[in-house]
Protein backbone atom coordinates (compact mmCIF):
# COMPACT_ATOMS: atom_id res chain seq x y z
CA UNK A 1 0.00 0.00 0.00
CA UNK A 2 1.54 3.34 -1.08
CA UNK A 3 0.52 5.11 2.53
CA UNK A 4 3.36 3.27 4.01
CA UNK A 5 5.87 4.15 2.08
CA UNK A 6 6.94 7.17 5.36
CA UNK A 7 6.55 4.56 8.25
CA UNK A 8 8.36 2.88 10.10
CA UNK A 9 9.11 -0.95 9.52
CA UNK A 10 7.00 -2.05 12.77
CA UNK A 11 3.60 -0.14 10.84
CA UNK A 12 4.46 -1.59 7.47
CA UNK A 13 1.31 -3.11 6.52
CA UNK A 14 2.71 -4.92 3.86
CA UNK A 15 5.18 -6.86 6.29
CA UNK A 16 2.71 -7.78 8.79
CA UNK A 17 0.05 -8.47 5.83
CA UNK A 18 2.86 -10.98 4.65
CA UNK A 19 3.37 -12.44 7.78
CA UNK A 20 -0.30 -13.28 8.02
CA UNK A 21 -0.54 -14.50 4.58
CA UNK A 22 2.28 -16.77 5.90
CA UNK A 23 0.67 -18.11 8.66
CA UNK A 24 -2.52 -18.89 6.64
CA UNK A 25 -1.29 -20.34 3.78
CA UNK A 26 -1.51 -17.67 1.22
CA UNK A 27 -4.86 -17.24 1.16
CA UNK A 28 -6.70 -13.78 0.54
CA UNK A 29 -8.93 -12.22 3.07
CA UNK A 30 -12.10 -10.51 2.39
CA UNK A 31 -13.44 -8.84 5.64
CA UNK A 32 -12.08 -8.00 8.59
CA UNK A 33 -13.73 -7.25 12.09
CA UNK A 34 -12.20 -5.64 15.04
CA UNK A 35 -14.22 -7.08 18.22
CA UNK A 36 -14.39 -4.54 21.17
CA UNK A 37 -16.15 -5.11 24.70
CA UNK A 38 -18.65 -7.18 24.26
CA UNK A 39 -18.11 -8.31 21.20
CA UNK A 40 -15.27 -11.11 21.66
CA UNK A 41 -17.84 -13.97 20.77
CA UNK A 42 -18.24 -13.18 17.22
CA UNK A 43 -15.44 -14.92 16.19
CA UNK A 44 -16.73 -18.35 17.61
CA UNK A 45 -19.88 -18.11 15.17
CA UNK A 46 -18.97 -16.49 12.27
CA UNK A 47 -17.21 -19.49 10.80
CA UNK A 48 -14.48 -21.93 11.62
CA UNK A 49 -11.36 -20.74 12.99
CA UNK A 50 -8.42 -21.62 10.41
CA UNK A 51 -5.85 -20.44 11.99
CA UNK A 52 -5.15 -18.01 15.06
CA UNK A 53 -1.94 -16.05 15.71
CA UNK A 54 -0.76 -14.08 18.74
CA UNK A 55 -0.28 -10.30 18.25
CA UNK A 56 3.62 -10.52 19.14
CA UNK A 57 4.31 -12.77 16.18
CA UNK A 58 2.80 -9.73 13.93
CA UNK A 59 4.78 -6.77 13.49
CA UNK A 60 3.26 -3.46 14.59
CA UNK A 61 0.84 -5.49 16.22
CA UNK A 62 -0.37 -4.29 20.34
CA UNK A 63 -0.69 -6.30 23.23
CA UNK A 64 -4.36 -6.56 24.80
CA UNK A 65 -4.06 -3.46 27.17
CA UNK A 66 -7.84 -3.58 27.83
CA UNK A 67 -9.30 -6.20 29.95
CA UNK A 68 -11.71 -8.58 27.89
CA UNK A 69 -9.77 -8.36 24.69
CA UNK A 70 -7.91 -10.45 23.07
CA UNK A 71 -4.53 -10.32 21.95
CA UNK A 72 -5.19 -12.51 19.05
CA UNK A 73 -5.88 -12.57 15.03
CA UNK A 74 -8.09 -15.32 13.71
CA UNK A 75 -8.12 -16.10 10.01
CA UNK A 76 -11.79 -17.87 9.82
CA UNK A 77 -13.49 -19.85 6.99
CA UNK A 78 -16.60 -18.32 6.17
CA UNK A 79 -19.51 -19.86 3.52
CA UNK A 80 -18.36 -19.90 0.62
CA UNK A 81 -19.69 -16.86 -1.84
CA UNK A 82 -22.33 -16.57 -4.10
CA UNK A 83 -19.62 -17.90 -6.72
CA UNK A 84 -18.39 -21.20 -4.59
CA UNK A 85 -15.32 -19.40 -3.95
CA UNK A 86 -13.77 -19.78 -0.69
CA UNK A 87 -14.14 -16.38 1.68
CA UNK A 88 -11.72 -16.02 5.09
CA UNK A 89 -12.30 -12.89 7.65
CA UNK A 90 -9.63 -11.58 9.48
CA UNK A 91 -10.88 -11.03 13.18
CA UNK A 92 -9.17 -9.15 15.34
CA UNK A 93 -9.37 -9.29 19.00
CA UNK A 94 -8.01 -6.14 20.11
CA UNK A 95 -7.43 -3.08 18.90
CA UNK A 96 -4.56 0.00 19.45
CA UNK A 97 -6.23 3.22 21.35
CA UNK A 98 -4.90 6.14 20.62
CA UNK A 99 -4.63 6.41 24.31
CA UNK A 100 -1.81 3.99 24.48
CA UNK A 101 0.77 6.40 22.76
CA UNK A 102 -0.92 9.18 21.16
CA UNK A 103 0.16 7.29 17.93
CA UNK A 104 -1.95 7.56 15.01
CA UNK A 105 0.21 5.19 12.78
CA UNK A 106 -0.16 2.00 15.48
CA UNK A 107 -3.80 3.03 16.08
CA UNK A 108 -4.24 2.47 11.83
CA UNK A 109 -1.55 0.22 11.47
CA UNK A 110 -4.11 -3.24 11.92
CA UNK A 111 -6.55 -1.40 9.22
CA UNK A 112 -4.09 -0.69 6.59
CA UNK A 113 -2.77 -4.63 7.71
CA UNK A 114 -6.64 -5.57 6.61
CA UNK A 115 -6.68 -3.67 3.45
CA UNK A 116 -2.96 -5.28 2.26
CA UNK A 117 -4.51 -8.82 3.41
CA UNK A 118 -6.96 -8.60 0.62
CA UNK A 119 -9.90 -7.02 2.66
CA UNK A 120 -12.53 -4.67 1.35
CA UNK A 121 -15.07 -5.07 3.92
CA UNK A 122 -13.95 -3.49 7.41
CA UNK A 123 -16.73 -4.44 10.38
CA UNK A 124 -15.73 -1.88 13.78
CA UNK A 125 -17.22 -3.00 16.69
CA UNK A 126 -17.10 -1.33 20.50
CA UNK A 127 -18.30 -0.55 23.69
CA UNK A 128 -19.24 2.86 24.36
CA UNK A 129 -21.50 5.14 26.85
CA UNK A 130 -25.07 6.30 25.52
CA UNK A 131 -26.89 9.58 25.21
CA UNK A 132 -29.92 8.40 24.59
CA UNK A 133 -32.03 7.25 27.72
CA UNK A 134 -34.07 5.07 25.31
CA UNK A 135 -30.78 3.27 24.97
CA UNK A 136 -30.17 1.19 28.29
CA UNK A 137 -27.05 -0.97 28.53
CA UNK A 138 -27.18 -3.78 26.11
CA UNK A 139 -28.28 -2.12 23.43
CA UNK A 140 -26.62 -2.51 19.76
CA UNK A 141 -26.66 1.08 17.96
CA UNK A 142 -25.37 1.47 14.00
CA UNK A 143 -22.69 4.09 13.80
CA UNK A 144 -24.29 6.36 11.13
CA UNK A 145 -21.84 9.08 11.39
CA UNK A 146 -19.21 10.71 13.82
CA UNK A 147 -17.34 13.12 15.22
CA UNK A 148 -13.71 12.85 16.24
CA UNK A 149 -12.80 14.98 18.97
CA UNK A 150 -9.02 13.73 19.44
CA UNK A 151 -7.87 16.43 17.70
CA UNK A 152 -5.57 14.02 15.65
CA UNK A 153 -5.95 12.15 12.55
CA UNK A 154 -3.34 8.99 10.81
CA UNK A 155 -3.38 10.38 7.75
CA UNK A 156 -0.19 12.26 6.73
CA UNK A 157 0.70 15.14 3.92
CA UNK A 158 -2.21 16.14 1.68
CA UNK A 159 -4.39 13.04 2.18
CA UNK A 160 -7.87 14.57 1.40
CA UNK A 161 -10.60 11.77 1.73
CA UNK A 162 -13.53 11.74 1.82
CA UNK A 163 -15.60 11.02 4.44
CA UNK A 164 -19.28 12.14 3.24
CA UNK A 165 -20.05 8.13 3.92
CA UNK A 166 -17.80 6.94 6.10
CA UNK A 167 -20.22 4.35 7.20
CA UNK A 168 -21.41 2.61 4.45
CA UNK A 169 -25.08 2.86 3.61
CA UNK A 170 -24.98 -0.42 1.78
CA UNK A 171 -23.93 -2.14 4.73
CA UNK A 172 -26.00 -0.28 7.36
CA UNK A 173 -28.86 -1.19 5.41
CA UNK A 174 -28.24 -4.77 5.11
CA UNK A 175 -27.22 -5.05 9.06
CA UNK A 176 -31.08 -3.61 9.53
CA UNK A 177 -32.05 -6.01 7.42
CA UNK A 178 -30.56 -8.82 9.45
CA UNK A 179 -32.25 -6.82 12.66
CA UNK A 180 -34.89 -4.19 11.92
CA UNK A 181 -35.04 -2.92 15.84
CA UNK A 182 -31.19 -1.46 15.24
CA UNK A 183 -31.31 2.07 16.06
CA UNK A 184 -28.50 4.36 14.45
CA UNK A 185 -26.57 7.19 16.17
CA UNK A 186 -23.65 9.68 15.83
CA UNK A 187 -20.41 8.23 17.65
CA UNK A 188 -17.73 10.65 19.42
CA UNK A 189 -14.46 9.85 20.23
CA UNK A 190 -12.57 11.28 22.86
CA UNK A 191 -8.76 10.75 23.49
CA UNK A 192 -9.31 9.00 27.07
CA UNK A 193 -8.41 7.07 29.10
CA UNK A 194 -10.58 8.84 31.41
CA UNK A 195 -13.90 8.75 31.40
CA UNK A 196 -15.86 11.77 29.51
CA UNK A 197 -17.14 14.50 32.61
CA UNK A 198 -20.89 15.12 32.73
CA UNK A 199 -20.14 18.81 31.00
CA UNK A 200 -18.67 17.07 28.02
CA UNK A 201 -21.08 14.29 27.71
CA UNK A 202 -23.52 17.58 27.35
CA UNK A 203 -21.22 19.00 24.75
CA UNK A 204 -20.97 16.46 22.94
CA UNK A 205 -25.14 15.95 22.65
CA UNK A 206 -25.05 19.85 21.61
CA UNK A 207 -22.63 18.90 18.90
CA UNK A 208 -25.09 15.95 17.50
CA UNK A 209 -23.54 13.03 19.33
CA UNK A 210 -25.27 9.70 20.96
CA UNK A 211 -22.44 7.73 21.90
CA UNK A 212 -19.60 8.61 23.30
CA UNK A 213 -16.33 6.31 23.44
CA UNK A 214 -12.25 6.15 23.20
CA UNK A 215 -11.91 4.33 19.51
CA UNK A 216 -13.34 3.70 16.13
CA UNK A 217 -13.23 7.04 14.45
CA UNK A 218 -9.80 7.03 13.66
CA UNK A 219 -9.74 3.88 12.27
CA UNK A 220 -12.60 5.01 10.32
CA UNK A 221 -10.45 7.29 8.32
CA UNK A 222 -7.70 5.03 7.88
CA UNK A 223 -10.04 2.68 6.73
CA UNK A 224 -11.95 4.81 4.06
CA UNK A 225 -7.56 6.27 3.09
CA UNK A 226 -7.45 2.35 1.71
CA UNK A 227 -10.76 2.24 0.48
CA UNK A 228 -12.15 -0.23 2.60
CA UNK A 229 -16.23 0.04 3.45
CA UNK A 230 -16.80 0.19 7.00
CA UNK A 231 -19.44 -0.94 9.10
CA UNK A 232 -19.36 -0.09 12.46
CA UNK A 233 -21.93 -0.85 15.11
CA UNK A 234 -21.30 0.45 19.09
CA UNK A 235 -22.79 -1.29 22.04
CA UNK A 236 -24.17 0.69 25.08
CA UNK A 237 -22.27 -0.47 28.10
CA UNK A 238 -23.44 2.14 30.59
CA UNK A 239 -25.00 5.64 30.55
CA UNK A 240 -22.88 8.07 29.67
CA UNK A 241 -21.46 10.39 33.00
CA UNK A 242 -24.23 12.49 33.96
CA UNK A 243 -26.78 10.88 32.59
CA UNK A 244 -26.24 7.77 34.52
CA UNK A 245 -27.07 8.14 38.74
CA UNK A 246 -23.82 5.96 39.36
CA UNK A 247 -20.14 6.29 39.12
CA UNK A 248 -18.64 4.93 35.54
CA UNK A 249 -16.33 2.01 35.76
CA UNK A 250 -14.60 -0.52 33.21
CA UNK A 251 -16.61 -3.66 35.27
CA UNK A 252 -19.49 -1.87 34.13
CA UNK A 253 -18.65 -2.28 30.77
CA UNK A 254 -17.40 -6.17 31.85
CA UNK A 255 -20.68 -6.69 33.14
CA UNK A 256 -22.81 -4.80 30.32
CA UNK A 257 -20.99 -7.11 27.72
CA UNK A 258 -21.12 -10.03 29.26
CA UNK A 259 -24.75 -9.87 28.71
CA UNK A 260 -24.99 -8.81 25.69
CA UNK A 261 -22.28 -11.00 24.24
CA UNK A 262 -24.69 -13.88 22.93
CA UNK A 263 -27.04 -11.13 21.03
CA UNK A 264 -23.74 -9.50 19.46
CA UNK A 265 -22.54 -12.17 18.93
CA UNK A 266 -25.52 -13.76 16.71
CA UNK A 267 -25.96 -10.52 14.84
CA UNK A 268 -22.34 -9.71 13.94
CA UNK A 269 -22.33 -13.86 12.40
CA UNK A 270 -25.47 -12.89 10.68
CA UNK A 271 -24.28 -9.58 8.90
CA UNK A 272 -21.18 -11.40 7.69
CA UNK A 273 -23.26 -14.45 6.53
CA UNK A 274 -25.16 -11.96 4.55
CA UNK A 275 -22.09 -9.87 2.93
Amino acid sequence: MGVDSTLDDGHRSDRAAAVIAEATGGVRHDVALVLGSGWGGAADLIGETVAALDNATIPGFPAATVAGHAATVRSVRLAPGADGAERRALVFGTRRHYYDGRDTQAVAHPIRTAAAAGCRTLILTNGCGGLNPDWPPGTPVLIADHINLTGASPLQGASFVDLTDAYSPRLRALARDVDPGLAEGVYVQFPGPHYETPAEVRMAAILGGDLVGMSTALEVIAAREVGLEVLGISLVTNAAAGISAYPLSHEEVLDAGRVAAPRCARLLADIVARL
